[in-house]
């Protein structure tokens, strides 16, 4: 982590809902009132004239800001103090003019300009919120601009479109199917009954239920559906069908725990060689994604794709934090956000692709941005708190060093060792939920390749093992750049992929969309522990009483969970756990599993735990 941090006191980093952005190439950490703030270079750079722009350092310096104790130009001044706080400093103009050659200054809270003779481009006015609602907004070009949009351009290959209304219709009905198929119970078990003979009779058994809930629910779609005798005369409408499934459960990955894997082994199957021969077609689809949407049209030769270019993009898409901002500033922002995407939608729709299409791919980029975001914020500000850790006074008082057999751990670290190894562990899943959507995309061509798997038995019952080389390709790089951000590796690098550990690609999936489910509940716990405190005396006084103070109770349960969320324990032997990749989450969630033995337990609760599920109990 950045050395930064330590300007920032123990109490600041305990209670700060604010989180350093450690990647400047990551587009999701943007908000609408601060769009360059997070992608500022962090290598070192030979000096630069004193004369120019503390920001870009290439621009002339012509105004002072006396806040933030810096020179900027124009276009940098403008694009920081745009918003936020950040919209009342005061400053001084260094530029002369024809009309006064002494400098002048203003504040921005008084809504007033140096000159009122000055040109446009010169005034450093400040909107109020009916000018900001006529006026056009402000769209600065700037190199990092351009970056960013390059950055969103390449992700627009994996980012799913958003479902339509009618989309979700067809969602509820697969859901129905699903919810009432037997497949795995009937496929995925040892038989002397011809294994191709079960699959062929399942999949009819799901295109039969799938179209008598289409009749029922809608006449008229229903009815052309019976006019096609066989299930491969609709072969598109039961992919579309499939793939719509597919592409719901990636932005929502607490949804169909207990269908999704069927659906997965049905597409599976579909596409192996002796039933798709049979079947005279198969259930999958690639996923629509938005790059595939906005080039699904050859007429409009591009034009569609020409949004990724405009600056405007990035407020239509960010992601609007409501942290240390009023209600005012929230809804101005808000309005902003909905005045580009409309912008937007007017200037890139044509015959080819409507205003509502337009939305919808700028609606689809926004929940990735959302969804990215609120899986990584906890991730790093759970490392600033670790880097608390290294402070000599907490190191002493709170040792997260862990001995083998002591607590159900399955290592034997000291302090320092195991600081490196919960700081790795947290950049890995920091980089792979960074990466979610792009694994996702991943997984779909190793589970649907139309190779064969084998079934065997994993200790958790029978379960496809197959192999998954794209996914492992692209872990082998998540390790390498988790490498280059840590001082140190500790441990095993062995990803488990195609074996007893992890059987396939849908495993993997699962036990990293879990990431988020895990630490949110630990993260939320301490950001709402001041405010539980805050009007209650009573709480406040046994908080002090057991623990010292709100501070201490927070060190107690970092300590704890930095200690026993990776101490390797949790599985069934030493080489599946220990300290290869997976197994840092194994031992993560068999520590959620204990978590009401825990002292603290009790505070968690008060804070409005309910389990790391999101449902009642664990």
């Amino acid at each position: 982590m950045s050395n930064t941090h330590a300007k920032r006191s123990l109490k600041e980093i305990l209670d700060s809902e604010y989180v350093e952005n450690s990647d400047e190439e990551d587009i999701n950490e943007i908000t609408n009132d601060d769009v360059t703030q997070d992608s500022k270079e962090e290598e070192e750079e030979e000096p630069v004239d004193p004369s120019l722009c503390i920001e870009c350092k290439d621009m002339k310096a012509e105004i002072i800001c006396n806040d933030c104790d810096e020179q900027f130009c124009v276009v940098c001044f403008e694009m920081i103090h745009r918003g936020g706080k950040r919209r009342l400093h005061e400053f001084i103009k260094l530029t002369t003019d024809e009309n006064n050659n002494a400098s002048q200054s203003s504040t921005a809270e008084a809504g007033t300009t140096p000159n009122a003779n000055n040109n446009s481009h010169d005034k450093m006015e400040v909107e109020n919120e009916s000018e900001m609602e006529t006026t056009p907004l402000p769209v600065t070009e700037t190199s990092v601009d351009t970056k960013l949009l390059n950055i969103l351009k390449a992700n627009s290959e994996f980012i799913p479109l958003r479902l339509t209304y009618e989309e979700r219709h067809l969602l509820r009905l697969l859901e129905a199917a699903l919810q009432v198929s037997e497949y795995t119970d009937r496929v995925d078990i040892l038989s002397y009954k011809s294994k191709a003979k079960r699959i062929v009779e399942q999949l009819k058994e799901i295109c039969s239920v799938l179209t008598g809930l289409v009749i029922a629910s809608d006449v008229k779609v229903g009815k052309k559906l019976l006019e096609m005798k066989n299930f491969s005369d609709n072969s598109k409408w039961f992919q579309d069908v499939f793939e719509i499934g597919r592409r719901y459960k990636i932005m929502n990955p607490e949804r169909m725990r207990d269908t999704y894997g069927k659906l997965c082994y049905m597409v599976m199957d579909s596409r192996l060689p002796q039933i798709e021969e049979h079947m005279e077609f198969n259930l999958f689809k690639p996923i629509k994604t938005v790059q595939s949407f906005l080039t699904s049209n050859e007429n409009d030769n591009g034009r569609a794709m020409g949004l990724f270019d405009d600056k405007l993009t990035l407020y239509a898409t960010s992601h609007i934090s409501p942290v240390g901002k009023t209600r005012a500033q929230i809804q101005r922002l808000i309005k902003e956000k909905e005045r580009a995407i409309e912008n937007i939608a007017s200037k890139y729709s044509s015959k080819h692709y409507s205003k509502e299409d337009i939305r919808q791919v700028l609606y689809s980029i926004g929940d990735y941005n959302a969804y990215i975001n609120m899986n990584r914020k906890p991730i790093m500000r759970m490392l600033e708190r670790l880097d608390v850790f290294q402070q000599p006074e907490v190191a002493q008082r709170y040792s997260i060093g862990i001995q083998y057999g002591r607590d159900g751990a399955r290592l034997t670290h000291d302090h320092e060792r195991q600081w490196n190894y919960v700081q790795q562990s947290l950049t890995l899943w920091s980089i792979i939920q960074r990466e979610m959507i792009r694994l996702w995309y991943m997984a779909d061509s190793d589970l649907f390749d139309g190779s064969q798997y084998r079934l065997a038995s994993t200790g958790h019952g029978l379960n496809r093992l197959k192999s998954c080389p794209s996914i492992y390709k692209e872990m082998h790089k998540i390790i390498s750049e988790c490498r280059s951000k840590t001082k140190t590796w500790v441990g095993s690098s062995v990803v488990h992929l195609g074996d007893d550990a992890v059987p396939n690609a849908l495993f993997f999936l699962d036990k990293y969309t879990q990431v988020p489910s895990i630490l949110i509940p630990f993260d939320q716990t301490l950001l709402k522990i001041n405010e539980l405190v805050k009007n209650d005396a009573y709480l406040l006084e046994y908080i002090n009483k057991e623990y010292g103070s709100v501070d201490q109770l927070k060190l107690t349960i970092l300590q704890d969970a930095f200690a026993h969320m990776f101490d390797g324990s949790g599985a069934d032997n030493f080489y599946m756990s220990g300290s290869c990749i997976d197994g840092r989450l194994t031992s993560a969630w068999n520590h959620c599993n204990e978590i009401s033995k825990k002292k603290y337990y009790n505070i968690f609760l008060l804070t409005g735990f309910n389990g790391f599920n999101g449902s009642e109990g664990f």
